[in-house]
């Protein structure tokens, strides 16, 4: 078990180093503010309730810090890591339903089998490789997209300008070698509440 936090702690620090221009912005909302079309005040409340479903994540079980991940963008949640039961799975569930402002919850956690480094190791490759393609193809705007790779699935979530870019950013992930399935959860400009001027 010790040995298993280490690496889980080793991971997480490589993959926090390797994140580049799409890391988070001001505010930790995954996209900088110079470049979301979401409103400031749009931007602020959805990291906040970002941090309150973070917050109640930790104070129910510390582990959810290195195994779940959350993406908030207006008011819709998106939810992704390992948790080791379906039961876990349905309290994240309800947890975030409960969060002020939640709109809707997309819920990817996928149940923990025995950890695998290698296919862990081929997942995080997946994942730079798809992020380094979105920061290269001009017609993308790679800050504006969380990027989530398990068991050679890509989980893609953000804000396209329009429909192009977001067929774009599905066909890049398409081309990766060993991809099996790329589920995108990718809003368009246009889908969101109120946007900048």
């Amino acid at each position: 078990m010790k040995n298993k936090f280490i690496l889980n702690l080793i991971l997480l620090f490589i993959l926090s180093s390797c994140v580049g221009t799409s890391s988070p912005g001001i505010f930790g909302t995954g996209v900088t503010i110079a470049m979301d079309p979401r409103t400031l005040g749009t931007q602020i409340d959805d990291s906040i309730m970002d941090k309150n479903l973070d917050a109640k994540l930790l104070a129910t079980d510390k582990s959810y810090l290195l195994n779940v991940r959350t993406k908030i963008i207006d008011g819709r949640i998106f939810i992704t890591g390992k948790v080791n039961s379906v039961e876990e799975k349905l309290k994240i569930t309800k947890m975030a339903w409960e969060i002020k402002g939640a709109r809707s919850v997309k819920n990817d956690l996928k149940i923990k089998d025995e950890f695998n480094f290698k296919q862990s190791a081929k997942d995080l490759l997946i994942t730079s490789q798809l992020r380094s393609a979105l920061i290269f193809n001009k017609k993308t705007k790679a800050v504006n997209y969380n990027i989530d790779t398990y068991k050679k699935k890509i989980y893609v979530y953000g804000i396209a300008e329009s429909i192009e870019e977001k067929d774009e950013v599905i066909n890049e992930a398409k081309q990766i070698l060993d991809v099996e399935d790329v589920i995108a959860s990718i809003l368009l400009v246009d889908d969101l509440r109120i946007q900048k001027n």
